[in-house]
């Protein structure tokens, strides 16, 4: 007689309990992974003053035991680079903190950014966003609303872009309604959900998630943030089936990181590894000026070389693109055009 085994798909209580149960302390992370502090690393812990250390266990299951470099650890570590106040480096290097109702940012023509929810389920050390005023844009009813009467009156919008924090923080229920909202509005299209939470907490991706999703009149993206192949694995790779039977487009974009991902053959193993999750990359953005991530510069020229090399390793569909974002530009400002052409 055969043996059935019987998958258990995540439920909604799997990620929330995941998700209160995070790790916030720099040396709880570095005792799990067996890795001795050096002095570099013991004078980086302060830095959770500026910025909180937040990183699920579930991800830091993925990290190398006994590798201080791991590139995922690097990702969420605290450092003491984070106290260097670097020239050219902000605390709003796209100029977002100017919304048109609060949470909702309007920055270019066809497209607004709604942010759902301000906090996040990891906090990457290299976010944009880590200096956000979150208490003047909280995501709440009251703001939505506000955002969601903006969206009517506003026709030249197609698409809204959930955005944050992490929007998958709202519970299911809660973008159960948003997503009603819009569907409500005849001008909107597309919803695009960028978040991290489904490669941190696969078990986010909730039954009742990919049912509302399925069931939706809108045409619904969702955008990864990975930006090494180890991140990816079974659970993840399970979640985006689910997705995709529900009929969303998947979709990564990656950051440019130093000692994360900046070289070919990294990006080129990551190219493969969204793929054979169903996956497809989109865009890798080189760093945000933020104040507190100098250290993960990668300058433009270097940038482009590792485009090149890439686009030898990897077929065309598989090569995201190359870009920047510039505060008050009408869009992103790409910066591999040449190279494609050649």
């Amino acid at each position: 007689m055969a043996h059935i085994v019987t998958l258990k798909t995540p439920s909604r209580e799997d990620w929330l309990l995941q998700l209160a149960d995070v790790i916030t302390d720099p040396d709880e992370l570095l005792r799990i992974l067996n890795v001795d502090p050096d002095a570099q690393m013991l004078a980086g812990r302060e830095a959770k003053r500026l910025f909180p250390l937040r990183v699920p266990r579930a991800f830091v299951a993925r990290m190398e035991k006994g590798n201080p470099n791991d590139p995922l650890l690097r990702q969420v570590l605290t450092a003491a680079e984070e106290f260097i106040a670097a020239p050219g480096f902000s605390a709003d290097p796209l100029e977002e903190q100017h919304s048109v109702v609060p949470g909702l940012l309007h920055k270019y023509r066809n497209r607004a950014l709604l942010l759902v929810k301000g906090g996040c389920a990891v906090n990457c050390r290299y976010c944009f966003r880590r200096h956000f005023p979150y208490a003047d844009n909280q995501g709440n009813k009251r703001n939505w609303q506000g955002a969601l009467d903006y969206i009517a009156t506003h026709t030249e919008l197609d698409e809204i872009i959930f955005s944050g924090g992490d929007p998958l923080m709202a519970k299911d229920h809660e973008l159960d309604w948003l997503i009603e909202q819009l569907e409500a509005i005849s001008h909107i299209k597309r919803l695009r959900i960028h978040s991290r939470l489904p490669i941190v907490i696969p078990a986010r991706i909730t039954d009742t998630l990919t049912a509302r999703f399925a069931r939706s009149s809108l045409q619904i993206l969702l955008v990864n943030h990975i930006n090494h192949a180890r991140e990816i694995d079974d659970d993840f790779r399970a979640a985006m089936a689910r997705l995709r039977q529900a009929g969303v487009t998947l979709l990564n974009q990656s950051v440019l990181l130093r000692g994360v991902n900046d070289n070919a053959q990294t990006l080129a193993d990551l190219s493969n590894a969204l793929f054979d999750a169903g996956v497809m990359p989109y865009y890798l953005h080189v760093l945000d000026k933020v104040q507190g991530a100098a250290h993960f510069m990668v300058s433009d020229e270097e940038a482009r070389n590792i485009m090149r090399e890439l686009l030898k390793q990897v077929s065309g569909y598989m090569v995201p693109k190359l870009a920047r974002e510039i505060g008050g530009e009408p869009s992103k400002t790409p910066l591999d055009l040449q190279l494609r052409q050649s």
